[in-house]
């Protein structure tokens, strides 16, 4: 039986990227759509944390320590010193360690079982559909793909995408959020995914962006959130 460990020291992950407050959530992860969810939602919730860059640029992701915390070898990852039951707390997935903080903290989910569930089900979609979708579409416009002759491939993904920003634009239609009036772990997975195709990947002409005024209302006044703000910078790049 492995032996429990019950201080963030305990985990090899830290013998690469020390804990400088071990008393803190320890944040492995890069500014991508996927690590700053949970940036963002640290930064949203107050909860102390210690961000570590995870650099793709050297392959840190495929290091033995990160690994030991993630054996998919994707970001982010976190290390919580305070727990269930008051022990360290490993997790990776983004849409996993989101409902995680928001249970944590009582904050951005939904009290009312009901509606904790249709979060989470939005949560899946943005896991589901959103993120693989517009990565895929965002690989065929702007990096590798733009060299392969037959679009094929890129316009599949582009017609996903409409598809899929037609559904969150008939769910905003009305609402101020995913979830109506509240703010939720919904929104903090989607529009950065958003934010990532219309910005870094510049697929917002290709997919009719303008054709989603809901959408790119909210998306709006995600980005100058206070947390978001800072969320989308952490962890600084080296």
């Amino acid at each position: 039986m492995t032996q429990a460990k019950t201080f963030p020291q305990d985990f090899p992950i830290t013998q690469k990227w020390p804990a400088q407050h071990p008393d803190q959530i320890q944040l492995y992860s890069l500014p991508t759509p996927n690590g700053v969810k949970v940036s963002i939602m640290l930064e949203e919730t107050g909860l102390a944390y210690e961000p570590h860059l995870v650099s793709f640029d050297t392959n840190d992701q495929m290091s033995p320590a990160f690994l030991s915390l993630n054996p998919n070898n994707k970001i982010p990852a976190v290390i919580d010193p305070k727990g269930p039951g008051g022990l360290p707390l490993a997790l990776f997935e983004s849409g996993a360690i989101l409902l995680y903080l928001a249970e944590k903290t009582g904050k951005f989910i939904p009290q009312d079982a009901a509606g904790r569930y249709e979060t989470i089900q939005w949560l899946m979609f943005q896991m589901g559909g959103i993120g693989p979708m517009f990565g895929q579409l965002g690989f065929f416009h702007k990096f590798a793909g733009k060299e392969y002759e037959d679009k094929r491939p890129r316009d599949r993904y582009v017609a996903e995408s409409k598809r899929l920003l037609g559904v969150l634009e008939q769910r905003l239609a009305g609402r101020d959020w995913i979830m109506g009036e509240q703010y939720t772990i919904a929104d903090i997975a989607i529009f950065p995914w958003v934010r990532n195709l219309v910005g870094f990947y510049e697929a917002g002409e290709l997919v009719g962006f303008a054709d989603f005024p809901n959408v790119k209302r909210v998306l709006e006044v995600f980005v100058v959130r206070p947390a978001v703000v800072k969320g989308l910078l952490i962890p600084k790049r080296g």
